[in-house]
């Protein structure tokens, strides 16, 4: 079924799937069905895959476990609303990174969310432990089961970092990715992935995080208090449909997620430059991007790093971003990250025009 990744296409292949792939607009095309919500805000439809981003001891996974729970239950856990259909009830959760006496205790915690035993298997729910396997053989086992198991309807995959070896090598990351939309669509399911974010800024951690959020249905960001690490907040980083209220949940005396009414969320100061910490993809606009990287690089194809900081001081203060030492690095890795500029195999840096923002 992922053959087509691993040989060339022939034109006569191509021309079937280009045939195949037309439009045809005097057909009805079925609505994806919505079964994640948070709010009333669709986060998760059939044939779609979403991702849940985050910093280091986040929550993310506590987060996930009250997702997965509600899918489980086919109602309502923390903020989260599930609608499976009947004939795809069954979730898949991978584990990726833990071993199985701490998969045990997640698994158990989504039961005891869900009102279930936690002594037994239950038949909607397989987690499948795959820390001590290559990233090839997870593609393979993911595969395999998404493939082979009956009424499959939600997949959960706590580690996507770990189905690649170079967490920024665009190859791994688009093949990956591509196998995700795939697999969503041939098996009319949902994938929900989780992925660390980049230590110093908001976004998802390596080239397989900006393809992540390039092409997810909805990103869910969850943040650490930062004067109470007990207190996490989630909201949408990225999202489709209409937007959501963010919310906020703590870990109870019984070591489960507990949602927190009243919690006072920080107010977004007005206008640019106001918020304290200087961020790239947020203070500056696609189109002044656009604008400064295309005058960067009328005159020269490539720069190295210094004749790089030096090309966007100038480029950008023509769009009225003014760029100190600090804030020229961070605007760098940002470019990088979401792949706007590129290094060639000479090291250059080269600008990417058909970057998605």
């Amino acid at each position: 079924m992922d053959y087509k990744e691993k040989r060339n296409i022939t034109p006569e292949e191509a021309i079937i799937l280009w045939q195949a792939s037309r439009l045809d607009l005097s057909e009805d095309y079925e609505k994806a069905p919505e079964i994640l919500k948070v709010h009333g805000s669709v986060i998760g439809t059939l044939g779609n895959f979403s991702a849940s981003i985050g910093k280091a001891k986040s929550k993310k996974t506590f987060n996930v476990s009250a997702l997965v729970a509600a899918a489980l239950k086919n109602g309502t856990v923390l903020s989260y609303t599930a609608e499976l259909p009947g004939n795809k009830r069954k979730i898949l959760y991978v584990d990726t990174e833990q071993s199985p006496y701490h998969c045990m205790k997640v698994a158990r915690r989504i039961l005891r969310m869900a009102g279930l035993p936690t002594d037994k298997n239950h038949e909607d729910l397989e987690f499948l432990v795959l820390r001590k396997y290559t990233p090839e053989e997870r593609i393979a086992i993911v595969r395999e089961a998404i493939y082979r198991t009956e009424n499959v309807g939600l997949v959960v995959i706590d580690g996507i970092r770990d189905m690649v070896y170079d967490i920024n090598s665009p190859g791994e990351s688009t093949k990956v990715i591509s196998l995700l939309m795939t697999w969503t669509g041939e098996r009319h399911i949902h994938i929900h992935t989780i992925l660390h974010q980049n230590k110093g800024d908001e976004n998802a951690r390596g080239h397989i995080g900006t393809e992540l959020s390039n092409k997810a249905e909805t990103v869910l960001q969850v943040d650490k208090d930062e004067k109470n690490p007990d207190i996490s907040t989630v909201k949408a980083a990225h999202i489709r449909a209409m937007n959501f209220e963010p919310f906020a949940f703590r870990i109870n005396e019984e070591a489960l997620p507990e949602l927190l009414d009243g919690y006072q969320f920080k107010q977004k100061s007005e206008g640019k430059g106001k918020r304290g910490k200087f961020d790239p993809y947020k203070d500056i606009t696609e189109r002044q991007h656009r604008i400064a990287l295309e005058a960067a690089f009328t005159l020269k194809d490539g720069y190295g790093y210094k004749e790089l900081a030096e090309a966007l001081r100038e480029a950008y203060a023509s769009v009225g971003v003014t760029l100190g030492d600090n804030k020229v690095t961070s605007l760098i890795t940002v470019l990088k990250n979401k792949r706007m500029i590129v290094q060639g195999n000479g090291r250059k840096y080269a600008f990417n025009p058909d970057f998605h923002y």
